[in-house]
């Protein structure tokens, strides 16, 4: 029984690696970054290649232990019979297939589609980027033996096996999410051979999960009650459920948890933390630099609205065309009010996910609060008071990479499931309680917040 967990999450900037001990301290950690390609507007790409060198140097500075993977979901990896990569991998956050997501729709029907899978047709899903490459790249499509998702291709790089766990098959639009297996009559509508996917098994019994599933779990999101609220490069607001239930206009996704026999249902946004990335590139100013002037300004930042709608949006509106805005500005904003308006502005992209939450029974008390955004204080505050719940930091912020460590403990038979892993390595390091003097501004803001999407997207 291995006395070293390690983690390792195929994100979009970088592979990220953490190993843990058996009570969830870290024992030292490492990043390895590499690029993403945009070859035409609205294309997000990246070679399967780089994200195997960049394992291959985290683990070289990592102890050696049980290894977990998690991973940024829904990336297509296509190879051929002899399991070499035919093309780069097409990402998450890729917009080309709008007319692919529509007839994926009109093929299966709105309602069948969003009872098989939990989910609608978006742009980010695996299997519209199938049905691109057989309408755009019929050569490669031809070549296909067989498709895996980002982590997976590292785990079959590093171990030599072909799988996939419930959680991240969720996130294909193939996957029978309520039954968690693969959906046959979804393959039969698109004409998708079965034999190109990988077999599936539970999270734990591969230590694997998608990066959502896993960070929510690397911070105790294994039974419903709290909440996990991730201010990343996207924005997440992730609940468990006792049992399958999907929001019948999709406008969150459905997927299996990685806890064997439970779902969760979430919310995200694509531009959280990114937004205040892109401000802070924009204006050539570091970003803790910009948080500290916006701390000048009060909550509401005079009538000032940013829409951070900055690559599309998933929710609440499944739109990639969704653009950003800054609506309200007067002579009397300054820099440090704009960056206070995109703060807020994310933090009601938040709130959108909280309340279609709430609507599926969800009685949230509490939330648990990680990702880069949340280290920020204000922000932390600003979420807190926006969501009107209490949210805790946890002792270990390692996101993903610390999950997918817990699951590695499952499967090497170190804990005896992931309640156990939860109950030995998480614990709370500390709370940000809403403030009560801005909530009175950020109910009615949240309220103009609502009202800019449909004011705006016709001029956009």
């Amino acid at each position: 029984m291995t006395e070293t967990l390690v983690g390792i999450d195929v994100g979009t900037t970088g592979v990220k690696g953490v190993a843990i001990s058996p009570r969830g301290k870290v024992l030292a950690t490492a990043e390895e970054p590499y690029p993403l390609s945009t070859p035409y507007p609205g294309w997000s790409e990246q070679d399967p290649e780089d994200w195997w060198r960049a394992t291959q140097a985290c683990l070289a500075r990592l102890p050696e232990g049980a290894i977990g993977f998690s991973g940024q979901m829904h990336g297509l990896v296509t190879l051929d019979a002899d399991e070499r990569v035919l093309r780069p991998a097409i990402l998450w956050n890729d917009q080309r297939t709008g007319a692919e997501c529509a007839e994926i729709e009109e093929r299966i029907g709105l309602a069948r589609l969003i009872e098989l899978t939990g989910n609608r047709a978006l742009t980010g899903f695996t299997a519209p980027k199938l049905l691109w490459l057989r309408h755009h790249e019929p050569d490669v499509y031809a070549r296909i033996a067989h498709i895996l998702l980002p982590k997976d291709y590292v785990r079959l790089r590093l171990e030599g096996e072909r799988a996939i766990d419930a959680a991240d098959a969720s996130g294909t639009l193939l996957f029978d999410v309520a039954h968690r297996r693969w959906s046959d009559e979804v393959l039969a509508a698109l004409e998708l051979p079965r034999e190109w996917l990988p077999p599936v098994f539970e999270s734990t019994e591969v230590a694997g999960a998608g990066d959502q599933a896993a960070g929510a779990l690397g911070v105790g999101i294994d039974v419903p009650g709290p909440l996990s609220v991730v201010l990343g490069t996207s924005g997440v607001v992730f609940g468990v459920l006792p049992a399958y239930n999907a929001d019948p206009q999709a406008r969150l996704h459905t997927f299996c948890h990685a806890v064997p026999g439970t779902w969760h249902a979430m919310g995200v946004m694509l531009s959280a933390a990114g937004s205040l990335r892109w401000w802070s590139h924009t204006v050539g100013t570091e970003e803790r630099d910009l948080v500290a002037e916006a701390e000048a300004w009060a909550p509401g930042a005079e009538g000032l609205l940013f829409l951070p709608y900055l690559t599309g949006e998933r929710t609440p509106h499944a739109d990639p065309d969704a653009r950003g805005a800054f609506v309200g500005l007067t002579v009397r904003h300054d820099r440090g009010a704009l960056t206070r308006a995109v703060l807020e502005g994310v933090a009601y992209g938040l709130r959108d996910s909280l309340e279609l939450l709430r609507e599926l029974g969800f009685t949230a008390a509490v939330g648990r609060i990680s990702g880069g955004g949340a280290r920020s204080e204000l922000w932390a505050e600003i979420v807190a008071t926006v969501l009107g719940i209490p949210l805790e930091r946890t002792a270990v912020d390692e996101g993903a990479a610390f999950g997918a460590a817990l699951l590695a403990g499952v499967r090497s038979g170190r804990f005896a499931d992931a309640h156990e892993a939860v109950a030995e390595c998480v614990g709370v390091s500390g709370v940000v309680e809403p403030n009560a003097s801005w909530t009175a501004v950020y109910d009615e803001g949240y309220e103009r917040f609502r009202a800019l999407y449909p004011a705006v997207r016709p001029l956009t």
